[in-house]
């Protein structure tokens, strides 16, 4: 009989808003299920650190070195009030699964940059810890990213429906989940990355809750047809992006700076949900079911937005999160992180190549022992 075991992934997203924990149950490579969730917050301070390495600067590298070690710490922190709300200890955690904070992405250059101390983290937590899951993909000859479709895969398809399953982070990404078929996946653009910048400078808030500011606004079209010429949406699938494209120096190009503020967030709103819409239809498939996670899962007006483009398609789409399929919406992304950890354990690949361009599917990790 096979044994359940328990492995715990962490993950810090473009939103750099914080880290979030998450415990997951697997027999072998089966998944049984999501367990628990803990998150600790970044503070201001922290953020702007490493916001600052997003751009060559002073000592850069000395500075990378020094917030991966903090970062350990905090994820650590995570993975102790993770271990207390379950009521285990790390003597029951297989491994965990570390994504790191990512302050550059360049696959064009064949790098991706996650911040974490890896060693420090196992033995902070004494929990044999995997990380640094994007280099076996960029090795291959893939873009890193994104890493996820291959879990949603394993957790979210159905035998006879097709399903994307759309995280709305800081970057917006897709899965495609089709019946007899690897998934594939990209992504889309900005997700709430530009909408939280934009509350961050006006009225200093970390986002814009359950979209209250950019309802007070109206679309500015001019600036949204500016927006969606970016080249990047051109382009063919595989493909990958961060802040390296969509950061707020980028937006404030395309302004001439007497907008409402209240009106270039809704803008920034539609940009989000128009550029996600845009690329479901560029995969040309029909789409029975797309399932949202993500902190943008908990934008009312962005889901409505969402809703109001699949509505004109003469196909019924159901338009749901995936608190449907029983799992939270935040906890997906680093439950992934978890699964991925499983998958090295028990040394399956798990680069979803053809989402990622990878010639190969390959074993995505290295190993730190406590």
């Amino acid at each position: 009989m096979m044994t359940q075991q328990l492995y715990i992934g962490i993950m810090s997203g473009t939103s750099m808003d914080g880290a979030d924990a998450v415990l997951i149950a697997m027999q072998e490579d089966k998944w049984q299920g999501a367990l628990a969730h803990y998150f600790v917050p970044y503070t201001q301070d922290l953020r702007a650190r490493l916001l600052a390495l997003q751009n060559t600067g002073n000592n850069e590298l000395h500075r990378a070195e020094q917030l991966g070690i903090e970062l350990a710490h905090i994820y650590a922190q995570a993975v102790q009030g993770l271990l207390t709300k379950s009521q285990n200890s790390a003597a029951n955690i297989r491994a965990i699964g570390c994504h790191g904070q990512t302050v550059r992405h360049a696959p064009e250059h064949e790098y991706s940059i996650q911040l974490g101390n890896l060693a420090k983290l196992a033995q902070l937590t004494q929990i044999f810890t995997i990380g640094d899951f994007r280099s076996g993909d960029l090795a291959h000859g893939g873009q890193g990213a994104p890493l996820v479709p291959a879990f949603h895969q394993a957790v979210f398809a159905d035998k006879h429906q097709t399903r994307v399953v759309l995280n709305i982070g800081g970057i917006a990404n897709i899965s495609v989940l089709q019946p007899n078929a690897a998934p594939f996946g990209f992504d889309t653009g900005a997700g709430n990355m530009l909408m939280d910048a934009w509350t961050q400078h006006h009225w200093q808030l970390p986002f814009d809750k359950d979209g209250n500011k950019a309802a007070q606004g109206k679309l500015l079209p001019e600036l949204l047809a500016k927006l969606m010429a970016h080249p990047y949406f051109a382009q063919n699938y595989p493909k990958s992006t961060g802040r390296e494209l969509f950061s707020l120096t980028w937006l404030q190009n395309h302004l001439n700076g007497n907008e409402s503020p209240y009106d270039v967030l809704r803008t920034l709103l539609h940009f989000t949900a128009d550029t996600i819409a845009q690329a479901i239809f560029q995969t040309k498939i029909h789409v029975d079911a797309i399932y949202i996670c993500g902190g943008g899962a908990h934008n009312p007006l962005l889901i409505k937005a969402l809703q109001h483009n699949f509505a004109t398609q003469q196909q019924k789409i159901v338009i749901t999160d995936t608190h449907a399929l029983n799992l939270n919406p935040q906890w997906v992304e680093a439950a992934a992180f978890a699964w991925l950890a499983s998958s090295w354990c028990n040394q399956i690949p798990s680069n979803p190549h053809h989402a990622t361009g990878a010639k190969k599917a390959v074993i995505l990790g290295a190993g730190y022992f406590a």
